[in-house]
């Protein structure tokens, strides 16, 4: 059986369109994971945006040591981890930043009001793009709404942004089927 999702259906359509153009065809090369270089993936509810995410993640997953996440849940869960047990926490963030690729799904769905949660956000991104790292980040807000989801802090909101969006921004258009 194959694979739920793949890169051929991340094509433009009558419904859907791919910016900048000829962009599935730049990533499905998955070239990007050992240049280490990270993709932003945007665009509206139900735009296709996880598929693209996760058909990138299946191909690099032959090749590559790659993890999925949910992004508020891991957060959740990374800060609890940290709390409960350090040198748990410490460990999985070391392995974290050996990961070849990092899929972050559904990025600030919510206002992060808690710094704890932003401080382990900003940790996870530096720590991957010290390591020259790929993550791949989902969101249907554009990166300039960001710092108002990140407790109105501009300057985490911008080191954030910044490391999320350094190399590929990928901005899924949905278009009425006529």
């Amino acid at each position: 059986m194959g694979c739920p999702q793949t890169l051929g259906e991340c094509q433009n359509s009558r419904t859907r369109e791919y910016l900048p153009v000829r962009i599935t065809e730049v990533l499905s090369s998955i070239a990007f994971v050992p240049d280490g270089l990270n993709v932003c993936i945007l665009g509206p509810s139900d735009s296709g945006k996880t598929h693209l995410a996760k058909a990138l993640g299946i191909v690099a997953c032959n090749d590559y040591k790659v993890e999925y996440h949910h992004c508020e849940s891991y957060l959740e869960g990374m800060v609890s981890l940290k709390e409960t047990d350090y040198k748990k926490y410490d460990r999985k963030m070391t392995l974290l930043s050996k990961l070849d690729l990092l899929i972050l799904d559904d990025f600030l769905p919510h206002t992060i009001t808690d710094e704890r949660e932003i401080k382990v956000m900003f940790s996870v991104l530096e720590k991957r793009c010290e390591a020259s790292k790929s993550t791949i980040v989902r969101s249907q807000r554009e990166p300039k709404s960001w710092a108002s989801m990140i407790l109105n802090d501009e300057v985490a909101s911008n080191a954030i942004t910044k490391r999320a969006t350094k190399h590929y921004t990928v901005v899924i258009n949905t278009k009425s089927a006529n």
